[in-house]
């Protein structure tokens, strides 16, 4: 019997195994996790878009300087070229051209002088004498860029003055009459009066 009881006892001893993994049981609380894992995302998402936008709305744009006072300073500029008679004819011509332009729409750059000035005598927008020397003005300056002829530096001046006279005459009347806006110190005073 001991046969038999030892056959028995052998198959059972190998017969033990090991114990099961546990069995994950859903609890109905993973869409939850889920969801909140979406919100967070869009959330991220949401606050990059919102800041990159308002970044972008915040950047400053410069203000407009008018046609007249960026000619007028244009003009000191190419006072620096004054030495030089066709690199100052040309930056002082260019500057009246694209002032012009600006200005009275007239399409003064990209027209040779005769075509800009045959357009300039049918308009009303400048006077007889502003027409006439703003005429002598470029056929000057054609001379120089084109013909090579060499100024002294009292016609280049006089050339530089008529150009800003020019400006001068033609800049717009709510400009020229408009006065410019208090001081931080001035509105302090103001205050204070009060």
């Amino acid at each position: 019997m001991t046969a038999v009881t030892n056959n028995a006892a052998v198959p059972a001893a190998t017969d033990i195994r090991d114990i099961k993994p546990p069995v994950a049981i859903p609890d109905g609380w993973d869409w939850l996790w889920i969801v909140a894992a979406a919100f967070a995302v869009l959330s991220v998402l949401f606050l990059a878009w919102w800041f990159w936008r308002n970044r972008r709305t915040q950047v400053a744009i410069p203000p407009i300087i008018p046609a007249h006072i960026r000619a007028k300073q244009h003009l000191e500029e190419a006072l620096k070229l004054i030495a030089q008679p066709k690199p100052f004819c040309i930056w002082v011509s260019d500057t009246i051209r694209f002032y012009l332009e600006e200005r009275f729409n007239f399409r003064a750059p990209e027209q040779t002088t005769e075509e800009f000035l045959r357009e300039l005598s049918v308009t009303d927008l400048l006077t007889v004498e502003q027409k006439e020397s703003l005429g002598n003005f470029l056929e000057s300056c054609d001379l120089v860029k084109f013909a090579k002829y060499e100024p002294r530096e009292p016609e280049l001046r006089e050339l530089h003055n008529s150009a800003t006279k020019l400006v001068e005459e033609t800049e717009p009347v709510e400009a020229s009459n408009a006065e410019p806006p208090p001081s931080a110190i001035e509105q302090a005073q103001i205050v204070n009066q009060k």
